[in-house]
């Protein structure tokens, strides 16, 4: 490991993991109380199981960006982390709302107390106290990543990651404003929930792709740059303005459909960009790099996000079909996908890459490792069509045809039995991932990886 600070990021993905772990464990039981309804409905409710599935997601992913800022910065800036202490208290104010809050909505502490109990707001249900926390702990890690790049070496790297990490926090602040008012208060909740993951959250995703791809196929710096730099402007150009397709049915003028429906529909260009993107490095390519594995994962992670994204968004987008679709089974198909290949393959991709580096070994268990990936990938794929088909069959009867929700879902059992048998394939990739990261294999002789840059890079 050429910078000790780069250290910092393994306890980041530590943290990461174990709450990924508990995230398809939530996601796992909550897909088996569509099947058995009563199940756990007395000691964990359905809205508290769905609230610890989404809220893990949202946290574990914000930890694998941390955790791979603090790794890759050193080496783009080249010089150590400002303060691997700030770094650290960091992770443990983050860990601590992370407990308060898993403790609250699982025990319903101090209800309709504005400042301990939870928000009634979808995704931002998280208590004033610990909204509070994550902005103090957003803004020791923004000192903390921008002062070392600002006293390094510029890049286009770091310059795009800080604009992502920098609008995750901006965006985030949103989230404090709860106005009476709901059209309101949804067209600010947006800001967070739309453009974090389809906005800022795309910045990142792009810095760390090409740092990774940068790393592993030795491409001319110039030439990722300048693809970088492009991906970034479709990405804000059709992102920012894509919230629109939120608006349509919130109380919002009409015309909102119209920017909605147009710019949303753009929003599959830096996803495809992202395609082309990494494919093209891997073919000009001027080295094989030992980790196959990280490889795998980084191109993983752009097709899956064009189609998860790109294709399952662009199906529902515009407001003439998204009348009908909206919060239906097609939604959740999306999500599901959308979640998966952009960013939670990019985690596993960097923590892939860097995991070998910061535990001084060369990589290992690849095998194993890409295993996870096709059992993990396929899993996934297999319930978006799943679901997709359940929202086909809900739109046509209870949005079309006005049939009762209830007795729709009655008839929606067999697809939430296969999205069930789907999230089983998805725990079983996980639990073979985290054994392909963190357990070597026997008799295998470990040796420090040579971590020295390249001419290219």
């Amino acid at each position: 490991m050429k910078y000790q600070t780069q250290k910092i990021a393994f306890a980041y993905f530590a943290v990461a993991m174990a709450l990924f772990a508990v995230q398809v464990l939530g996601g796992f039981i909550a897909a088996y109380v569509y099947v058995n309804p009563n199940f756990l409905s007395e000691l964990v409710p359905f809205n508290i199981l769905r609230m610890l599935h989404t809220n893990s997601l949202v946290v574990w992913l914000l930890l694998g960006f941390f955790g791979a800022a603090y790794y890759l910065i050193p080496e783009e800036a080249e010089r150590e982390i400002e303060s691997p202490m700030l770094a650290y208290l960091q992770l443990l104010i983050l860990v601590i709302g992370t407990a308060g809050v898993v403790v609250t909505y699982l025990f319903d502490l101090f209800p309709g107390n504005p400042v301990l109990g939870k928000e009634g707001r979808e995704f931002l249900e998280q208590p004033l106290w610990v909204k509070l926390g994550i902005v103090v702990a957003a803004l020791i890690f923004l000192y903390n990543v921008t002062m070392t790049v600002l006293k390094g070496r510029k890049t286009a790297i770091t310059n795009v990651l800080l604009l992502g990490l920098w609008g995750i926090a901006i965006f985030f602040l949103f989230s404090l404003y709860n106005p009476g008012n709901l059209s309101v208060d949804k067209m600010y909740w947006w800001y967070v929930v739309h453009i974090w993951v389809e906005g800022v959250w795309e910045l990142v995703m792009a810095a760390v792709l090409a740092f990774l791809l940068l790393k592993l196929t030795g491409v001319d710096r110039e030439v990722i740059e300048k693809w970088l730099y492009a991906i970034v402007a479709l990405s804000l150009f059709t992102g920012l303005l894509g919230t629109g397709h939120h608006y349509y049915w919130i109380g919002t003028p009409g015309y909102w459909q119209w920017v909605g429906s147009i710019f949303s529909s753009l929003e599959v260009l830096p996803f495809f960009a992202m395609v082309l993107f990494s494919f093209s490095m891997v073919w000009k390519r001027r080295r094989e790099h030992p980790n196959n594995a990280a490889l795998l994962w980084s191109l993983g992670c752009a097709v899956l996000a064009f189609f998860g994204a790109g294709v399952w968004g662009f199906m529902h987008t515009l407001h003439p079909i998204n009348f009908y679709t909206h919060g239906t089974q097609i939604t959740a198909a999306h999500g599901h996908l959308a979640f998966f290949g952009a960013y939670v393959s990019l985690n596993l991709a960097v923590i892939t890459y860097a995991m070998p580096h910061l535990l001084g070994r060369e990589p290992y268990n690849q095998v194993l490792n890409m295993v996870s990936f096709w059992v993990m990938a396929s899993g996934m794929a297999f319930m978006t069509f799943v679901l997709t088909f359940a929202g086909v069959v809900q739109t046509h009867l209870q949005r079309v045809q006005g049939e009762n929700y209830m007795d729709v879902q009655d008839q929606l059992g067999l697809f939430y039995e296969m999205r069930l048998a789907a999230g089983a394939v998805v725990v079983i990739a996980v639990l073979i991932y985290l054994y392909s990261i963190f357990v070597p294999r026997k008799g295998e002789l470990i040796k420090r990886p040579d971590t020295a840059p390249t001419p290219a890079e």
